[in-house]
C-alpha cells in the first residue's frame, strides 16, 4: 500500500513538473532567423542586404518586441554554393539555435538547405530561390514558398508570348537546378500553347561571355530566346545581345526572371518592351508605395525592392504571426509550418491567399512589360502591366502536384 502511494505521488510530481515545463515552452519568446543568401556576387542586388533590411522590418511591424519577444536576425553568404549553404545552415540550427532560415536565392542551394531543415526541425522560409520542385517532388513540412516559382514563371512569360506569335524558342539555361527547373517548365507550357522548342544551350552560373551561346540561340532562327537564369547572368545576356543586333534582326528576348534592379541597372531604354512575370512591384498601389519608399530609405543603395526582398518581408511577418498565435516559440519547425497553413496569410505586399499543404502560398502573378523611355515618368517607374494572371493559374494544381504531402 505505502509502496502504491509513493508510485502515485512520484507520478504526480512528474506531470506536475511536465506540465510547468509545457507551460514554460509555450511561453518561450526567444527566436532566431538567419538570412540565407547571396551577399556579394550575381544575386546580391536582388536580395543580398536589403532582404536583411526587409526582415528587420518584418520584426519590427509584428510588433512582437514590444510584447517582450527577443527576436535576433543573422545573416550569411552562401556564395551560391550548397555545401556552403548547407554547412552555413547545420552551424546555425546546432550550434547558435537558429529556428528558421529566410531566402536562400539559388534553387541548388535551397533544395540542400530544405533537407537539412528537415532533418533538423527548423522552417525554411523561401522566397528567392524559383524551383517549384520546393513545393513539388521535394516538398517538405518544413518548407514554405512564398513568392513565386517557375511554374509560375513559366505560366505567365511562356504561355502569354507563344500565344501572341512567338511559336518557335530557343533556351539560353544557367546550367544549375533553377535554370533546369525553368526551361523544364517553359518548354511544357509553349509545346501546350501550340509552339515548339528548337533547343537549348546550358551557361555556367555567373558567366560573363555570352558570345557563343547568343550565337547559337540566333543561328536557330527561333522567333523567341528564352533567358532561363536570373540576376547579373539575365543582364549580361540582354546587353550582348543588344551588342549583336539580335532583337534588331527580328527575334525576341524573354527574360524568364527579370527583377526591377536588373532593369534599373540595364536602364529603360535597353530594356523598354521586354515582358515576364513578377508577384509584386512597388508602385502596384498605395500600400505596395507606402512599404516601399519606407524600406528605399532604409536600403544601403536606397533601392526599391525587388519581388524576392518583398517575399522575404510577407513570409517572416506571417511566420512571427504563427508564433503569437501558438503562445510562444515551441523550437518545433513543422509544428510552426502547420500554424502558419492554418492561419489565411495577409500583409500589405501580397494582400491575403492561403499557405497550401505543399507550402506553397497562392497569390496572384502579373505579366508586366518594361516602359519606353518616354513612358516612365519618375523614379523607379518601369513596369506597364499586361496582364493579371489568377492565384489558381499562377500555381501548380494540387491534382497535378508530386508533393508526398498532398492526399489525392
Amino acid at each position: 500500500m505505502r509502496m502504491t502511494l509513493a508510485w502515485r505521488y512520484a507520478a504526480l510530481i512528474a506531470c506536475a513538473g511536465l506540465g510547468l515545463a509545457t507551460s514554460a515552452l509555450a511561453q518561450d519568446k526567444t527566436v532566431k532567423i538567419g538570412v540565407l543568401n547571396d551577399m556579394s556576387s550575381l544575386y546580391a542586388d536582388i536580395g543580398g542586404p536589403n532582404s536583411i533590411v526587409a526582415i528587420k522590418m518584418a520584426v519590427e511591424d509584428s510588433g512582437l518586441t514590444a510584447k517582450g519577444w527577443k527576436i535576433d536576425v543573422l545573416s550569411g553568404d552562401h556564395q551560391n554554393k550548397p555545401d556552403v549553404g548547407v554547412n552555413i545552415a547545420r552551424q546555425w540550427i546546432d550550434a547558435e539555435k537558429v529556428d528558421a532560415i529566410a531566402d536562400t536565392p539559388n534553387s541548388g542551394v535551397a533544395l540542400a538547405v530544405s533537407n537539412v531543415v528537415r532533418e533538423r526541425n527548423a522552417v525554411l522560409l523561401n522566397s528567392g530561390a524559383a524551383t517549384a520542385d520546393l513545393t513539388g517532388k521535394a516538398c517538405s513540412p518544413n518548407t514554405v514558398s512564398f513568392t513565386y516559382d517557375t511554374y509560375m514563371l513559366a505560366n505567365g512569360t511562356g504561355k502569354a508570348l507563344t500565344k501572341a506569335g512567338g511559336e518557335t524558342w530557343f533556351f539560353l539555361t544557367s546550367d544549375y537546378a533553377f535554370g533546369h527547373a525553368l526551361e523544364r517548365d517553359t518548354s511544357a507550357v509553349v509545346t501546350a500553347s501550340g509552339g515548339k522548342v528548337l533547343g537549348a544551350v546550358r551557361h555556367p552560373l555567373n558567366t560573363s561571355d555570352f558570345s557563343s551561346f547568343l550565337l547559337q540561340a540566333q543561328s536557330s532562327k527561333a522567333k523567341v530566346i528564352g533567358l532561363a537564369n536570373a540576376g547579373g547572368d539575365t543582364t549580361n545576356a540582354i546587353k550582348q545581345a543588344s551588342e549583336f543586333g539580335i532583337v534588331a534582326g527580328g527575334q525576341k528576348l524573354a527574360a524568364l526572371l527579370l527583377f526591377i534592379n536588373d532593369v534599373h541597372s540595364l536602364g529603360v531604354k535597353t530594356a523598354q518592351g521586354l515582358t515576364f512575370t513578377e508577384s509584386f512591384y512597388w508602385d502596384m498601389n498605395d500600400q505596395t508605395r507606402a512599404w516601399s519608399k519606407r524600406f528605399e530609405k532604409l536600403s544601403p543603395k536606397g533601392t526599391m525592392p525587388s519581388m524576392t526582398v518583398a517575399g522575404n518581408y510577407a513570409a517572416v511577418l506571417h511566420y512571427l504571426k504563427a508564433l503569437e498565435a501558438l503562445g510562444g516559440n515551441p523550437h518545433d519547425g513543422a509544428k510552426v509550418v502547420a500554424k502558419m497553413k492554418e492561419i489565411p496569410t495577409d500583409d500589405p505586399l501580397f494582400g491575403k491567399g492561403p499557405l497550401r499543404v505543399d507550402g506553397r502560398r497562392i497569390i496572384p502573378a502579373y505579366l508586366f512589360e518594361v516602359k519606353k523611355p518616354d513612358e516612365s515618368k519618375y523614379p523607379w517607374d518601369y513596369y506597364k502591366t499586361i496582364a493579371t494572371i489568377s492565384p489558381e493559374d499562377a500555381a501548380k494544381p494540387l491534382e497535378a502536384s508530386e508533393c508526398p504531402l498532398v492526399k489525392k
